[in-house]
């Protein structure tokens, strides 16, 4: 990954730059292991089973968005929706996020339930004057009065080879805005579950997908697979406990962190793993908690470093926990450029395996050792 750790963890001579590299050893997400009477679904199967259900419990929801109808979306999360509610619920738009924005938030003021889908957040760009001051505010502004209950989805953050413009991730940029609410799914049951919660939320929420993670597949649980199954806003979920490290991610990058605890705990480091789910609000709680037991914290994100999800973090955790910290907390994220489109230099400027670099890595546990 891009950030390099160079201090050493205090009391267990834990190498920050070993874990930074562990973490660059492998794209590859962290290995799942289940029974096999689990059953299997995909980031997509998962985010369009919550689209039909959703739509069926309620006829005020509907779906508005490039492709979303005829072509059944750009990556086939719309799959099924316009042979089942015809047109009048899945509306095909004209290349125009401010146009169809600002429809869907007039819908919302109105008491209809939108689903405004971009074909990358990248292109929300265009549409951000509906998304921040009309949605976001409104119900501030008029004491109340106004609910603007939609949904802005999407996927969110790098994919690959498609450039600066393409590739950008927008949690920070959404999270620091007051009146939203912005989620970031990771498997398929946070999908499910968070996008159930989004569209049945009375205020405009903010549904940062990845590309990448679209046919992933995960275990889901029965109950996950119920209609009536919905994951709370503003909690984040411990994907792995540990003692030694705490570790915090969204979305992709929180199968990157996985594995990193899986390598970490072959060497006897113990790292806990908080899957954030929600940028705003911010489970701040749990990430102290987990501080506080761990004493050492590491941030993970894709995005830019300044003014991160990490940063605002690691702020977090000096304002409400910096007595029970051992070691300066460290950050791990994207280069601080805009998204390069030549191949090479795109793997520098993600977080990703990289293999000089785990050779590097390996040598320094070998001489710790």
């Amino acid at each position: 990954m891009s950030g390099i750790i160079g201090r050493r963890m205090a009391n267990r001579g834990i190498s920050a730059l070993n874990m930074n590299q562990f973490m660059l050893r492998s794209r590859v997400f962290a290995s799942r292991k289940f029974s096999s009477a689990a059953k299997e679904m995909t980031v997509r199967d998962a985010l369009n089973s919550a689209l039909h259900e959703e739509m069926s419990a309620d006829p005020k929801v509907f779906i508005m968005g490039e492709e979303v109808g005829e072509y059944q979306g750009a990556y086939k999360i719309s799959k099924g929706l316009l042979d089942k509610y015809g047109p009048e619920r899945v509306i095909d738009t004209p290349i125009t996020e401010a146009g169809f924005t600002g429809i869907g938030v007039g819908a919302a003021y109105y008491g209809l339930k939108p689903i405004v889908e971009f074909m990358t957040f990248n292109f929300s760009m265009q549409a951000i004057d509906h998304i921040i001051n009309s949605a976001a505010k409104s119900n501030y502004m008029s004491a109340g009065q106004i609910s603007v209950p939609i949904v802005f989805r999407g996927p969110n953050g790098a994919a690959a080879g498609v450039g600066a413009q393409h590739s950008q991730c927008y949690a920070a940029w959404y999270g620091a805005c007051p009146g939203l609410k912005v989620l970031a799914p990771y498997s398929s049951e946070d999908a499910r579950g968070l996008l159930k919660a989004a569209i049945r939320d009375p205020d405009p929420v903010v549904f940062l997908e990845n590309e990448l993670l679209y046919g992933e597949s995960f275990p889901v649980s029965a109950e996950a697979l119920d209609s009536s199954f919905c994951l709370p806003i503003g909690k984040s979920k411990a994907k792995r406990e540990g003692k030694d490290v705490t570790i915090t991610a969204f979305s992709k990058m929180v199968g990157y962190a996985l594995k990193a605890a899986e390598i970490l705990a072959k060497e006897g480091i113990s790292a806990e793993v908080i899957n954030l789910r929600s940028i705003r609000p911010l489970d701040r709680p749990t990430i102290n908690a987990s501080v506080r037991k761990t004493n050492r914290l590491v941030t993970v994100e894709e995005g830019f470093p300044q003014h991160g999800v990490g940063a605002e973090i690691c702020a977090s955790v000096v304002e409400d926990s910096f007595e029970y910290l051992d070691a300066p907390v460290e950050r791990i994220s994207g280069a601080d450029v805009p998204m390069p489109y030549a191949a090479n230099l795109e793997r520098m400027a993600v977080p990703q395996h990289r293999e000089k670099k785990m050779e590097k890595s390996l040598r320094q546990i070998i001489l710790r050792d």
